[in-house]
């Protein structure tokens, strides 16, 4: 009591403001370990559905799992069940196509809104990307399906342009974001020295950005590769080996729900180990997109 007696006003105001800021302080501390405990909680209830359904695909899927089932075609439970080697051929082809289709289309939409971002068109294209990543895959299927398979056939074609239009947002996006980390300098430089805009985009811009593209490639696989309700409206499936791009073509997705309804026992663990291939499809794509975000990021 003496002491605070001794001390002048402006010493007492001091040291009351020193105990209210460490008041402070602590409380910001009592706060900030809750929340990063309340954030560690949610991160661990969100990894628990994915952990389990790893084990329990990882687990169900291994028993089915054998080299015959990935080499062989589809064969009647009699005589064993055979394989999904058409599922997976079909795969690929569908994929491919659509890759083809999607890659194009989003590089160059990429460009347009990165050259011209206030324009009327790249504004629309832009709100259409938007739109289009979070449209229900079904709609897509079905869309396709009035617009190529009503009154003609299922078709590969047909099923890669359903997988192209779920693919291309993602591939415009990511482009777009790594076209607009390239060095706005390289661009001039390349225009000052005489270079036409198509030249600089596809020369300089592109290879400075070309990590970024394969990442949202890889993304963009990922995505479509477990798509089953686009490819029920236009590429039906089929238990035939077929390479045809007019007929109806097997996939990993169709072939996996055909399986998981069957009563049969042999389709149902079948089924199993083709959600296993597919899962793993996922994670590999998943994880090599992060490796080389980060390598690109270094």
């Amino acid at each position: 009591m003496t002491t605070m007696m001794a001390q002048s006003p402006r010493e007492r105001m001091r040291a009351r403001r020193i105990q209210v800021s460490q008041a402070r302080e602590n409380t910001r501390r009592i706060v900030n370990a809750v929340m990063l405990g309340l954030t560690g909680v949610a991160t661990l209830l969100a990894l628990i559905p994915l952990v389990w359904i790893l084990i329990e695909v990882f687990a169900r899927g291994s028993q089915a799992m054998t080299l015959d089932f990935l080499t062989q075609t589809f064969k009647p439970t009699s005589m064993g069940g055979g394989g999904i080697w058409h599922a997976i051929v079909g795969t690929v082809i569908l994929i491919g196509l659509a890759s083809l289709m999607a890659v194009p289309i989003g590089i160059l939409a990429a460009f347009y809104v990165v050259q011209h971002p206030n324009t009327a068109i790249g504004l629309m294209v832009r709100f259409g990307t938007d739109v289009l990543s979070g449209l229900p895959s079904i709609v897509v299927g079905l869309f396709v399906y009035t617009l190529l398979v009503a009154g003609r056939s299922y078709s590969a074609i047909s099923g890669a342009v359903a997988l192209a239009i779920m693919m291309t947002p993602i591939v415009l996006r990511t482009t777009e974001e790594m076209l607009k980390l390239v060095p706005r300098s390289m661009r001039e430089a390349s225009l000052g020295l005489g270079a036409s805009e198509w030249k600089t985009s596809f020369s300089i811009m592109l290879p400075a950005a070309i990590t970024g593209v394969i990442t949202g490639l890889m993304l963009a696989i990922a995505r479509v590769s477990g798509e089953t309700a686009p490819l029920l409206f236009t590429a039906q499936g089929s238990n035939v080996f077929s390479t045809a791009l007019d007929r109806p073509i097997a996939s990993l997705p169709l072939t996996l729900f055909k399986y998981a309804v069957d009563p049969d026992v042999t389709r149902n663990a079948q089924a199993w180990a083709i959600a296993m291939i597919i899962v793993l499809t996922v994670l590999i794509l998943n994880i090599s997109a992060r490796l080389i975000a980060n390598r690109r990021s270094k």
